[in-house]
């Protein structure tokens, strides 16, 4: 196996300019930069991770931890975070916390004994001060849901302004008794929704028209029928899982729709579903991009939450049987 020491002798140069082209130093001569280019391509040369490990002090492998792969949004966050990585010549390693908020902690701390030299972390309980221990060499950024109990950077979605323009719109329609179905009461992603559904109604909401503690596919259907039950003639819900566990219901029913989150075949359903959209594939973009700046240099400033603008897409289940 080729070593540095050998595509220097190839290309004709120091060591030291190996490294920084390999580096992505940019200030090294276009001429050598492309001798030494064209050495790494002859040699095959494979980067010793080890090495690279203790020369700058963290390791090349970059973890994710979101709640599953199998939901289109979390997925799309993570292969946004690869891509951005590989630019860099890291590598990714990815877990799922299975939505289990006591699994959480013990799979974070998993991944960071394996050396990484940054996190990406989409949380699932309330409270992540567990990582106030984590080494200060490993960056850590949080997406979706903002850090309970920490001080470090976080790319979140409005929630709150997107609920609150999904309800004007249903009411706009000319539903009168807009129903809300949500999940997960404890996240505040969850909480921003709601809030925004009872500041798009001028009042705290009716109550007998809110449910917002489902957990299954099947909870999600009960939980859409009691509402329609209760007279709602439109309902905001609140994520992609618990409007695809619904799907069936809207093929049923009357009533005006509102999905938060888009999700792979919305547009195609019968009806098509509005939604509110997160393009969860910016949002892990940006997340990567942060976390490789605060591995270039020391942070500059204190940790904030970035907030991201969300777009309502409209199609016909916003119509309900109209």
């Amino acid at each position: 196996m080729a070593t540095m020491r050998d595509v220097a002798a190839l290309a004709g140069v120091s060591l030291k300019t190996v490294s920084r082209v390999f580096n992505g130093d940019p200030h090294v001569r276009p001429e050598l930069r492309e001798r030494v280019q064209a050495a790494l391509a002859q040699s095959n040369y494979v980067p010793n991770d080890l090495a690279q490990t203790f020369r700058r002090g963290r390791g090349s492998v970059v973890g994710v931890a979101v709640p599953t792969l199998l939901d289109p949004f979390f997925a799309a966050i993570v292969s946004a975070v690869d891509a951005e990585m590989k630019t860099r010549g890291y590598a990714t390693m990815v877990s799922a916390t299975g939505f289990d908020p006591a699994a959480e902690r013990d799979i974070v701390t998993s991944l960071l004994r394996r050396h990484l030299a940054g996190l990406v972390l989409a949380p699932v309980s309330a409270d992540q001060s567990y990582l106030a221990s984590a080494p200060a060499s490993v960056p850590t950024v949080f997406v979706d849901q903002p850090p309970a109990g920490l001080p470090v950077d976080a790319f979140v979605h409005d929630d709150l302004r997107g609920a609150a323009e999904a309800t004007r719109h249903l009411l706009g329609h000319g539903n009168t008794r807009v129903g809300f179905l949500g999940r997960a009461p404890h996240l505040p992603t969850s909480r921003a929704r709601l809030a925004g559904y009872r500041q798009a109604l001028g009042e705290d909401g009716p109550a007998s028209l809110v449910v917002d503690d489902v957990e299954s596919p099947e909870d999600a259907a009960a939980g859409f029928r009691a509402l329609c039950d209760r007279g709602a003639d439109a309902i905001v819900i609140a994520d992609p899982r618990t409007t695809i566990a619904c799907v069936p219901e809207l093929k049923r029913s009357r009533v005006a729709v509102v999905g938060f989150g888009d999700f792979p075949l919305a547009a195609l359903l019968d009806p098509p579903v509005t939604v509110v959209d997160q393009d969860p594939a910016v949002m892990g973009a940006a997340a990567a991009r942060h976390l490789l700046s605060r591995l270039d240099a020391p942070p500059v400033a204190e940790p904030g939450t970035v907030v991201l603008p969300v777009r309502l897409v409209e199609r016909r289940s916003c119509f309900g049987g109209r």
